[in-house]
């Protein structure tokens, strides 16, 4: 038995040696050849398309726009650093102006002003006069920096101090533990004629009412 030749099935060949076996038919019988399997076709060498150069487009430079940043005014300064006034605010007096032209108050009026002053025993140390033209006058603002007692306004409006009530002028109005004055502005007292001396009498009663004189 050892010399004889085992022969195998052919369904067996082909499952032993699918990958590398074909089973010829011999004339004189059946015999085994083996064959490397054939190597598939090289596949064609992929050439990129080229790519044209994007173009080159010159863009100009725009120049930077400065933005203003607004004023701030820092929290550890001391409130009379932050508000543009003359005076020294001893008694937390205030007294809004409106002067364009000027950055307190024109010399005239300020020398009437300092007179009635004068009247009612009080002097600029105790007040602070603030010029609406260059001031945040809004009433919240002035009460955070200020803490005014009084408040005399000489041309200006309750409306643009933002307070919620509109009165007379010469009326002593009380409102958040302050007492308001209205009176027609100081350029309107200025000289000697009838329509001064009265505006002048006005102002002093007023004055007379809220300093207890």
């Amino acid at each position: 038995m050892s010399g004889d030749k085992v022969q195998l099935p052919d369904f067996l060949l082909a499952e032993l040696y699918k990958s590398s076996l074909v089973v010829l038919d011999d004339v004189e019988g059946r015999a085994l050849a083996t064959v490397a399997a054939p190597r598939p076709p090289a596949p064609d060498p992929v050439v990129a398309a080229a790519v044209p150069p994007s173009p080159v487009v010159n863009v100009r430079s725009t120049p930077a726009v400065e933005v203003p940043v607004p004023a701030v005014i820092p929290a550890n300064v001391p409130a009379s650093e932050k508000l543009s006034f003359l005076g020294n605010n001893g008694k937390n007096i205030l007294i809004l102006v409106s002067d364009p032209a000027s950055v307190h108050l024109n010399d005239e009026a300020l020398q009437f002003l300092s007179a009635i002053l004068g009247a009612c025993k009080l002097n600029l140390g105790d007040v602070a006069i603030i010029n609406a033209q260059h001031n945040d006058i809004s009433y919240d603002y002035l009460k955070s920096q200020m803490q005014p007692k009084q408040l005399l306004l000489f041309g200006i409006d309750t409306r643009l101090v933002q307070l919620p009530f509109v009165v007379p002028q010469y009326q002593v109005q009380a409102y958040d533990k302050c007492q308001f004055l209205l009176a027609p502005p100081l350029s309107a007292m200025l000289g000697n004629s009838q329509e001064a001396k009265l505006e002048k009498s006005k102002l002093w009663l007023s004055l007379k009412k809220i300093f207890g004189l």
